[in-house]
This record gives structure tokens, sequence and C-alpha cells, in this order.
């Protein structure tokens, strides 16, 4: 294993992370967008829409990532739709994520007893207060390890951006072995940047969801 060799990579690989991470939040901010969206929609069972969203949950919960980004990039061209890379990645992670989203949000949303809303309603509010103050906080509130399970997935998924010639860690790696051989280095490289990614996220999520179960229990 060559030291030096991995000091000369490191400037593409923090380049690579920065695109990764920057492609990534933006997918996951909107996946939970649409996720919080479907999930209400299916839960409150709201006609027609209710079952749009369900097809959209079980499309693209039930086919893989890189399926959709090909689509997205090589299929809509055919069809007049033209988009970069970036805006492939981003909008194919946002789609994959939002299902999961929604599925995690629609767990919450069951586990919160029907008693609530009739309480809420009987004491005056209205249906929209009623979920927003008394429903959805608590379904969040037991959502939370769901959502940090889906966060980092969905952050390890962007390991086949390389399919659509994004410079993304995963293309930065196999393109430097595929010039100079330089396996280990490259692979022990990639290993560190998906870890200075996923770490802090695995850790902050944890912090919250303790401290979300002290809020509750007290414990």
């Amino acid at each position: 294993m060559n030291v030096e060799i991995m000091k000369e990579y490191l400037p593409l690989f923090v380049k690579a992370m920065l695109l990764t991470l920057k492609i990534g939040w933006t997918g996951i901010l909107f996946s939970v967008i649409i996720g919080f969206f479907t999930a209400l929609l299916q839960h409150y069972k709201v006609p027609v829409l209710s079952v749009i969203a369900g097809i959209y949950v079980e499309l693209f919960r039930n086919t893989p990532l890189l399926v959709q980004l090909f689509f997205i990039y090589f299929g809509l061209p055919k069809l007049g739709i033209s988009i970069s890379a970036e805006v492939c990645g981003a909008l194919g992670l946002m789609l994959l994520g939002g299902s999961y989203m929604a599925e995690t949000l629609r767990s919450g949303l069951a586990g919160v007893g029907k008693g609530q809303m009739e309480n809420a309603l009987s004491l005056g509010m209205s249906k929209w207060q009623a979920v927003t103050r008394i429903i959805l906080p608590q379904a969040v509130s037991t959502s939370i390890p769901g959502f940090v399970a889906n966060i980092i997935f969905l952050l390890k998924e962007t390991s086949v951006f390389s399919a659509i010639s994004l410079m993304d860690l995963m293309f930065t790696a196999k393109d430097l072995i595929g010039l100079y051989y330089k396996t280990i280095e490259s692979l022990l490289l990639l290993v560190i940047f998906y870890l200075i990614i996923l770490l802090p996220v695995s850790m902050v999520g944890s912090y919250v969801e303790r401290r979300v179960r002290y809020a509750e229990f007290g414990d």
C-alpha cells in the first residue's frame, strides 16, 4: 500500500465526496417532503390520490435504483426529455427515498390511536389542527429510527450514480483503479470517505432517538 499515492488521490476523493453529498442530500430532502404527503394521502384514504400514492410506493420500493436511473437518464431522452446526470441522480434518489419515507411515516401514523383524533375534534380542533398538532408529532417521533435508517440507506445507494457517469466516489475509485491499477489504495480511500459521510449521520440519528425516547418515557 502506497501512502504517497493515497495523498495524491485525496483531492479527487474530496471533490467526489462533495458531489455525492450535494446530490445525496438534495434527493433525501425532497424524499422526506414526498414521503410526508404520500403517507398522509394513503393513511387518510384520499379518493383517487391515495390509489396513485399506493401505486407510486409499490413501484419505486420494488424496483432497483439503478433501473430507475437508467430509465430516467437513457429512457426519457427518447421521449424528448433530456436532463443532466446530476439532476437524474437527485431525482432517482428522491423518488426511491419518497416511497421508503412514506412507508415509514405511514407505520408511525398507524401506531397513533384512533381515539387521539376523536379527542382532538371533541375539544374543538379542526381536522387539520388535529393532524398537524396531535397526530403528526406523535407519528414522527415513533418514525425517527426508520427515517434515520432510510437516510443511511439512501446515502449508500449513491454508489450506483457511477452508472450514469457521475464523478461520485464510486466512479472516482473505479476510474483510478482502471487507469493506474492502484486497487488497494483506491478502495481504502473509498471506504474511508463513505465512513466520513455515514458515521456522523448514524451518530446524530442515535442521539436524536435517545432524546425522543427520553422525552417520551423519561429513561
